[in-house]
Parts: C-alpha cells; structure tokens; sequence
C-alpha cells in the first residue's frame, strides 16, 4: 500500500509530505493540493502546499549540498545511484498503485513504469563514471603559427542546481531521467512534480533518500504551480531547467535567463503510409502508437497520413483493431482507460466535434463517460479540422488521405512540433529521403513513435523543444567544460 510499510514517514495523516535537507516535512502554509482519481473523479491523495519562502530554504540547501558533493568522487556517486535503483525496483508495488491511482495508467503498465526507472538509473550511473571519467588533452602546435608550449586539459564539471519538472503521464520514468543525469554529474536536484504523479514520484524520492545521499542534495516540492511554479523556474539558484510537458515551457524559456534548458513540450506525430507498405504491421502500430496509455504520449501517433490507393484497407484493418481494445478501470489492465482530467477529455471533445461538423468519417460510436474516452479513429480528415493540427493527448487518431508523398511531407512540415514522426515502407531509400525532409527530432522507419530505449537520444524541433534527453545526452547538458592551460617557458617536442 501506498504510504505504509517502508515509506510511512512520507505521509502525515492524509497529507503526503515534501522532502528537503534530508527529511520529510509538512509545509507552514498549512494547506494541501488534492489531487482527484481521474477514473473515479474523487480526491484520491493530497500533497503539501509548499510556499516561496519553503522553495528560498530548499534552494540554499541546495546550493550548500552541491559543493560538497561535487567533490565527492564519481565511483560513490555512482554507487548510491544503484543503491536507489535497487530500493526502487524492490519496491515497486507502492508507486504502481500509486500510478494507477493519480494518473489511471494500467496496472501491468505502472509496474513497467517503475522497474524500467530503475534501470535508467544503473545505466546512467555506469555511463556517467564513463563519460565524465574521461577528459582531453590538447597541444598547442595543432594550431598554424603555435609551438607546442601550452598543454590544454579539459574536463567536465557541474552546472550547480538543476530544477526538474516531469510530466503526468510518465511521473516516475521522467523525473529520473532528469535526476539520475544530474546527480551523477556532481549537481544538486530539486524536484517539483506534477500534481496528478506526485505522490508516485515522492515515493520515488523516498527511494534516493534511502539510499543514502547527502541532505540537501535532492529536494521535492510539491504545491500549486500559481503560487510557485514561476518563482521556481525564475530562482536565482537555480543553474539549469530540464521540463517535460506541454506549451508551459514555451513560457518558462521565454523567462528563465542565461541558464541551460532541455525541454520537451509535445508533438503531433505523423504516420506517413506508402502504397507498397506492409498494412498489418502499419494496423498493428496504430494501435499501439495512437491508443497506449489512451494516447496520452508525446510519441503517440496524432496523424496518419496514407496514401489514398491503400486507405480504404488500412483503415478497415485498424477498425477490426480497434474494436478488440479493451476499456475500463486500469486496476484490470483495460487498453483504454480515463484521461488524466476532466478539463483533458472536455479539450478531446471539443476536437471531435469540430471534425464531426465539418464532415470527417466516424468509423466508431464516440462515446464518454466522466474522463473515460472510446477509442475512436476519424477518417477522411481535412487540413481544416482541427484534430489534423491539434495535439489531442487522447484516445482519438485522424486518418488524412494523401495523393502523393510530398503530400504527406509538406503537412508534417507544416505543423508548429517537430518531435517525432514514422514512415512505413518497404522500400528503405524512399524511407531514408522522407525521413531526410521530415522536420521532426526522430523518425521512426517502419515503427511507431517512442522515447526509447531511454539511452537513445531524444529531442525536438521547433515548438516540440529545446535541447536534446537520453542517458547521454542529458549528462553533457548538465555539465560545461573546463580547461586548465599549462603554458611551458619552451616548447616541447617528443624525443628523437
């Protein structure tokens, strides 16, 4: 259970506690956030309402810790990173359930969730000692007009406090790709979830406290985003921002400063079908790309964009698909479960109605109950619906039908995301020139969307995002480069 056993110290009464210099506290605002089952719509949990002057505490803490752990060497840092990855995967059940609970993510899901968690945490330990084990070393005499006089080292080293902020639908996963990278670097952490996965990500954070790191070094501050979601992103401690979600981080770039960002704010994924593509696979990837998680994935297929000679076939293929998705409570593992809120299903709505009045093709019932949305795929969808531009973060796909393949380029190209795309074909150079012209960050050639495996790199263009994530790549931006230059009074040449 959730709260009890192991991690009963999070919890106060009803109220989850925040987490900073090392303990479980309750907020002098005296208030809490609730947050409501989105299958049941009822208050499931509440969190802490923490306060400005709560995020000033944290921060200098943070500040503090940071020095000290930056000298603490990379083969300790590394061991308490797996010594939490092994107190997560040990303990899973609890932020399953709580998963289940917070977000309504499948049963079988929030368990992949959690154990796929842990072992982003092993794998960035062991790539961080690698990567940040390693310098170079640059002579001066490579340069035209230079003797060798001057030995040039260089290293990486931290940022100073990284303020991570993930999303709902992946809570725990995406809080500690951001965590893992930064802790491993030698930087402080200070968490803020978001309201619905919080409690799932403060039994994650139980799991690092645990393990033992140094107090101060990771914080979690829950709360209302109106009250303090600026003056975290604003704070003058804070030396780096890595943000999952939605056009929030348009806003929170826009006012962050001179700091380094990493942020990742959606897509509207295409699927570009040839005519010579293999139509199962194409059906069975739909399936799996658009409904998952009731579409709400940045990777999720948001458009299919086919070619009008095999449409006809694939759509029938897909409906035959969609009709055997499974829809309830995600306690019993249902294929289509509640999206996350009312406000979310009510946005769904809305793009399903624009298109029901301008003409697009039902190919089932639409179908609501409180948050819960039938699977739906739209065919014969214009460029002047609404749902061809729009991110619907829903179990809703929208079948465009194109003549040619520019065709299906040209309205990828035209969206204001450039996150992910796919192409299905069988012919691997036409895959590899679409993939060329599609303006997107990846393209998957003969697959679904997905972010992952969690080591690959993943980013986007345009309003998709700033900077690029996986185990890797998140590391280097949460370091800069310092040289030390030994100047020598004469130059310096091997023997002979």
């Amino acid at each position: 259970m959730a709260g009890t056993g192991l991690f009963a110290e999070i919890l106060d009464g009803e109220v989850y506690k925040y987490y900073a210099d090392g303990e479980w506290k309750t907020s002098s605002s005296g208030k809490s956030v609730s947050i409501i089952n989105p299958a049941t719509r009822k208050p499931q949990y509440k969190v802490q309402a923490c306060t400005q002057e709560e995020v000033n505490a944290v921060m200098e803490l943070a500040k503090s810790a940071q020095k000290s752990w930056a000298k603490t060497p990379l083969w300790k840092r590394a061991e308490l990173l797996h010594k939490a990855a092994a107190i997560l995967k040990d303990n899973k059940a609890p932020m399953a359930e709580s998963l289940v609970k917070e977000i309504a993510k499948p049963a079988k899901d929030s368990v992949t969730e959690v154990v796929r968690s842990g072992d982003l945490i092993s794998y960035c330990a062991e790539e961080g000692v690698r990567i940040l084990g390693e310098g170079k070393f640059l002579l001066s005499d490579s340069f035209p007009g230079n003797d060798r006089t001057k030995y040039c080292l260089t290293s990486k080293i931290p940022l100073g406090v990284v303020l991570a902020i993930p999303p709902f639908n992946y809570p725990v996963n995406l809080a500690v790709s951001k965590i893992a990278p930064a802790l491993i670097a030698g930087n402080s952490l200070v968490l803020k979830p978001p309201t619905q996965g919080a409690v799932s990500c403060l039994h994650m954070v139980h799991c690092f406290h645990l393990a033992g790191f140094p107090k101060g070094l990771i914080s979690c501050i829950t709360g209302k985003g109106s009250e303090i979601g600026d003056f975290l992103t604003m704070h003058p401690a804070v030396n780096c921002i890595s943000f999952t979600g939605g056009d929030t981080g348009i806003s929170i770039s826009k006012k962050a400063g001179m700091i380094p960002l990493q942020m990742e704010l959606g897509g509207k994924d295409a699927c570009i079908v040839l005519d010579d593509a293999d139509l199962d696979l194409v059906a069975s990837n739909i399936i799996k790309g658009g409904f998952s998680y009731s579409g709400q994935r940045c990777t999720a297929v948001k458009v299919v964009l086919v070619m009008e000679s095999v449409a006809d076939e694939l759509v029938e293929k897909v409906k035959a698909k969609v009709a055997k998705l499974t829809v309830g409570p995600p306690e019993d593992n249902s294929d289509i479960t509640a999206v996350v809120s009312e406000s979310s299903a009510n946005f769904i709505e809305g793009l399903v109605m624009d298109a029901k009045e301008k003409g697009a093709t039902f190919c089932q019932e639409y179908k609501r109950e409180g948050n819960l949305i039938w699977p739906l795929l739209l065919d014969n969808v214009r460029p002047d619906m609404r749902i061809a531009w729009e991110e619907p973060f829903g179990p809703v796909v929208p079948v465009l039908r194109i003549s040619s393949v520019e065709e299906g380029i040209n309205h990828c190209n035209a969206s204001n995301f450039g996150l992910q795309g796919c192409v299905f074909t069988k012919d691997i150079n036409k895959a590899i020139l679409i993939s060329d012209a599609m303006e997107t960050g990846t393209v998957q050639i003969n697959s679904a969307p997905a972010r992952g495996p969690d080591h690959f790199p993943f980013q986007g263009l345009k309003d998709s995002g700033i900077g690029s994530q996986g185990v890797t790549n998140s590391i280097n931006l949460m370091t800069k480069v310092k040289t030390t230059v030994i100047n020598l009074p004469t130059p310096s040449y091997s023997m002979g």
